[in-house]
């Protein structure tokens, strides 16, 4: 079998910790019997993966296939295939987590995919349903939590719309990055949060794209993130000057996600790669799957 997870993009700019979408760039594991335990690491991003994401993969897999099944499935050859960058705010901690739990599911003989279960039992691992909501399930996603669960509603995201991301060379670290964050917000600051994110989601499910350049705007946490990296300033403005309908940080960065209509994709890229040439440029269509199995 082989389970195959998006990347993702989180926060959105005004729906911290709430939005996300997901983009067609997958890690994916390909599980096959094996006379003895092996994994093998392919993919443009394996050679910059740290043992603790093996480690993490193995740790929840383990878990839940023993859980699952009583059969042991020591004897299982695992190839990554790696493609989501690595601590850049694509959501690769979280394509972990659902590949791992995905995985043993699938291991455990469960035909179809358990999407509800998959979401839920992430959640332990990764207290925000921002990234893990649309890795499972795909397209746009708002969600929240209500007792340790995740209540979701998910959009489709049209092909005539593509994500231009900008990948920087330096990380930035989620959990340092929350460091430079405020503990209280203003009732100002909130409100402005609340209206925009509403405002987001509204636009989205109207696919008035349009009204995204307004809609995105956030005062919780961009700015103090991008101060990090303040190249990120000149990014949003480039891309919002050349046909971006909206420019965020993607998750806690450093990574920019960019949407835009596909007859100004080109243009945009070019600005970017003529201003950034260090930078990577990535033109991504938007994926409305999620985590898929496909058996052999």
């Amino acid at each position: 079998m082989k389970i195959c997870v998006p990347a993702t993009s989180a926060n959105l700019g005004p729906g911290f910790d709430t939005l996300g979408i997901a983009l067609k760039l997958k890690n994916c594991v390909d599980i096959q019997p094996s006379n003895k335990f092996r994994i093998i690491m392919k993919g443009n991003e394996s050679r910059h993966i740290r043992q603790k994401k093996n480690e993490l993969f193995f740790k929840i897999y383990n878990r839940h296939q023993k859980s699952l099944s009583k059969q042991s499935n020591r004897n299982l050859q695992f190839t990554f295939y790696n493609n989501i960058p690595i601590s850049r705010g694509l959501g690769s901690s979280s394509a972990v987590i659902v590949s791992a739990i995905a995985s043993a599911c699938s291991v455990a003989g469960f035909s179809s995919i358990q999407r509800s279960r998959i979401l839920n039992s992430a959640l332990e691992y990764e207290h925000h349903p921002d990234n893990i909501t649309p890795a499972v399930v795909g397209g746009f996603t708002v969600a929240v939590l209500e007792r340790n669960r995740v209540y979701y509603k998910k959009k489709n995201i049209p092909p005539y719309l593509k994500a231009v991301i900008v990948v920087p060379h330096q990380n930035i670290s989620t959990a340092k990055s929350r460091t430079t964050l405020p503990n209280i917000y203003s009732k100002e600051d909130a409100i402005f949060n609340i209206s925009h994110s509403s405002f987001l989601t509204a636009s989205f499910f109207n696919e008035d794209w349009d009204s995204l350049r307004i809609a995105s705007k956030d005062r919780f946490h961009q700015v103090q993130r991008m101060k990090q990296l303040p190249e990120l300033f000149r990014v949003q403005k480039i891309a919002l000057e050349n046909g971006a309908l909206m420019s965020t940080l993607s998750g806690s960065g450093s990574s920019f996600f960019n949407m835009v209509y596909q007859e100004d994709t080109a243009r945009l890229v070019m600005e970017l790669q003529h201003a950034f040439p260090s930078f990577r440029i990535l033109v991504l269509d938007f994926d409305n799957d999620g985590v898929q199995v496909f058996h052999k």
